[in-house]
């Protein structure tokens, strides 16, 4: 987290609360994207080493968010979020619980009434949480069992995820020029990867060459990168034939990855305007699986991902070269 964005946490035992105001640096609608579109929370909701995978989402009153907090050795930790009401790009409330993977409570551990209103500070947002028990001993409770240093946690996430996965894409893009790049994962093997592929087409890479996760830039409110996950890849991109652009990362389980044969690559495409993403992923989705949907995401993006009918996985990223600049300046 940027040391300047304001971070209060606050413990009401008189009426059972905890108050949380926490300062973004991005537009409120992309805050509010990444409070609210299930695959984006699953990358930095749960505290590290934890992982968040959801089950189901149904982002509307009434409906309910299911997920689990996966722990290191695999052991899921079931909650289910039951949203009260919605007023989009404002607030939203929600009765959280623990529960089982189908979703029924767990009455051993209390219901918490969240409350999360986003308001817009120039071009950063705040958003400011209350969190409401039922009694004291639930508050007391919850808090004995480090709910403050995990959701701290969680917040950070937000900040290190956008860094870690688009500050260099940023970097060594400065234009709205189209482009088709293929994004490659490894489990640890990008470098090794990537000077083959330097061997084989003679090229350089791109801007600051091979980034590593422990270049990350050092930061008391960041939670530390993993000791085995500093040295591998967290950037790197190679013109091949044609001007065509490698791109590639390393994706460790430790930061919540799970990579497998047949979602380790995909081709990226880097159109021109939003215009021209729209319609690119409109037509290249039909029929086919759409996995994130094309949005505004909070990293500066009109971004989406899906598998066509044929079962290649696709990226569709337009960087707006206003955000771009204004960001690197």
């Amino acid at each position: 987290m940027n040391s300047i964005l304001k971070f209060n946490f606050t413990v009401d035992k008189e009426k059972n609360a905890v108050h949380v105001a926490r300062e973004f640096d991005a537009p409120r609608d992309l805050v509010w994207t990444a409070w609210t579109t299930p695959e984006i929370l699953d990358q930095w909701w749960a505290p590290k080493p934890y992982r968040t995978q959801t089950k189901s989402m149904d982002f509307r009153v009434g409906g309910h968010w299911l997920y689990a907090m996966i722990s290191p050795e695999n052991v899921a930790h079931w909650c289910r979020a039951d949203y009260q009401s919605i007023e989009t790009l404002q607030s939203y409330s929600a009765l959280d619980a623990f529960c089982d993977e189908y979703g029924n409570i767990n009455t051993e551990f209390p219901r918490s009434q969240w409350n999360n209103r986003f308001s817009e500070l120039s071009d950063k947002t705040l958003v400011n949480i209350t969190i409401q028990y039922e009694k004291l001993e639930d508050l007391e409770k919850i808090i004995s069992l480090g709910f403050k240093e995990g959701f701290t946690m969680a917040m950070e996430n937000l900040d290190q995820y956008i860094e870690a996965q688009f500050k260099l894409r940023r970097e060594n893009k400065t234009q709205n020029t189209a482009r088709v790049c293929t994004y490659l994962n490894f489990d640890g093997k990008t470098e090794e990867a990537f000077l083959f592929y330097q061997s084989v087409f003679k090229t350089e890479f791109i801007g600051k060459g091979i980034q590593r996760f422990g270049q990350l830039p050092a930061d008391e409110n960041h939670p530390p990168v993993a000791k085995a996950v500093k040295n591998m890849v967290l950037h790197v991109e190679l013109p091949i034939t044609g001007n065509h652009v490698l791109m590639g990362t390393d994706a460790p389980k430790e930061m919540g990855f799970n990579l497998s044969k047949g979602n380790n690559m995909h081709i990226c495409i880097e159109p021109e305007s939003r215009e021209e993403a729209q319609r690119l992923f409109d037509a290249l989705s039909a029929d086919g699986n759409v996995t994130m949907p094309l949005q505004d995401l909070f990293w500066g993006a009109y971004y989406g991902e899906f598998s066509d009918k044929f079962g290649i996985n696709w990226m569709i990223n337009f960087q707006n070269a206003n955000f771009i600049n204004k960001v690197n300046h």
